[in-house]
């Protein structure tokens, strides 16, 4: 199950709106096929793995990430493939919430006389699974924020220098979580400020995940790189109602109008917009409100700090804007989850307590 699992991450930030699931088929004590869903999401992982077995499937253990799907979609059901090549058993990390199985697919094997288990490793399949399961459950994908800063949290000097505060490693490291996403958003300041491509760059990656920008107004140049790529790789603006983004879409933007409080774009209406297209996982990387509305709005998942030995003092840029938080009960909690050193800088990653 642990391969499975492994397999099945490899499709992360490639396969939604379906879940990257993994599949591994036992025979006598020895692996006779491995698959995990192709990217886009078909085909799914059992019909790749029982492909790759063969003959070989008849009799054999299959062990799957997620409980297999029992519905007809764009493929047949995964449960049939497993019957008809003639399984003894199927392993299960995790039922699947999406209605059109929760649970039928389990029963649909063992009507079929195939003896099934669930609940392998499945703490952390759930965490894998976690983007499938919050858009089915609540309507919103599951939210990676990325921080890097200085020791004192600082993203920037007084004078808006921020060009590096982390070494190449941590970049990459970056350029790496990008790729294990369906989207990477960022703020209109940081757009305005960096002019970023928010590409995948030298991973050899050809599904680039969809650039988001939450802007309000959108009061950012059409001439900014993301606007000039639109139709390169996919850019979606989270928006108020007020705004004009004709420039934007005219270059191949998509527009995805959300509802606005405080003055901002309402952070829990842009995600269910994202939901609604079919994301799963997000991965933030600023600026500082926006981070700061995500976290007040207790949307935020995971969050990935990048500290780089410098100091710049109060008069540099904070990380995060305001979030009027006077009493520590009422500041968000996350519990550690990982310490990594990653060239001169510390990488830790926390998640939701």
């Amino acid at each position: 199950m642990a391969l499975a699992l492994s397999l099945g991450r490899r499709g992360m930030g490639r396969v939604w709106p379906n879940p990257a699931v993994g599949c591994v088929i036992v025979r006598d004590g020895r692996i006779v096929g491995r698959g995990n869903t192709a990217d886009g999401g078909r085909p799914h992982a059992e019909p790749v793995a029982l492909a790759q077995a063969g003959q070989q499937a008849r009799g054999a253990t299959a062990y799957v990430s997620l409980e297999p799907c029992a519905h007809h979609g764009q493929t047949p059901p995964c449960a049939n493939a497993l019957i008809s090549a003639g399984v003894a058993r199927v392993v299960i990390a995790s039922t699947d919430p999406d209605p059109r199985v929760a649970g039928r697919g389990i029963a649909m094997l063992r009507a079929a006389g195939i003896c099934v288990d669930t609940g392998v490793l499945e703490q952390q399949a759930r965490l894998d699974h976690a983007g499938f399961f919050l858009r089915i459950g609540e309507n919103r994908p599951y939210v990676t924020l990325k921080l890097a800063g200085t020791l004192d949290g600082r993203i920037a000097t007084a004078s808006g220098e921020s060009q590096w505060i982390t070494g190449p490693e941590a970049r990459r490291a970056v350029h790496l979580m990008r790729a294990r996403h369906d989207a990477v958003m960022v703020g209109a300041g940081t757009v305005r400020a960096d002019d970023p491509a928010l590409t995948v760059r030298g991973m050899g990656v050809f599904r680039q995940p969809v650039r988001v920008v939450v802007s309000r107004a959108m009061k950012i140049p059409s001439t900014a790189q993301l606007a000039r790529t639109a139709r390169d790789v996919p850019v979606w603006l989270c928006h108020g109602a007020k705004a004009d983004v004709t420039d934007w879409t005219e270059k191949g933007a998509v527009s995805l109008r959300c509802d606005v409080r405080a003055g901002q774009v309402d952070p829990a209406s842009a995600m269910a917009a994202l939901a609604a297209r079919g994301v799963t996982r997000v991965f933030c990387e600023g600026g500082g409100m926006l981070a700061a509305s995500l976290l007040s709005a207790d949307l935020v998942d995971a969050l990935v700090v990048f500290s780089a030995g410098r100091v710049i003092g109060a008069e540099g840029t904070p990380a995060l804007a305001a979030m009027g938080v006077d009493k520590l009960d009422a500041a968000p909690r996350f519990k550690l989850d990982q310490v990594q050193r990653v060239g001169g800088d510390i990488m830790h990653r926390w998640l939701r307590a």
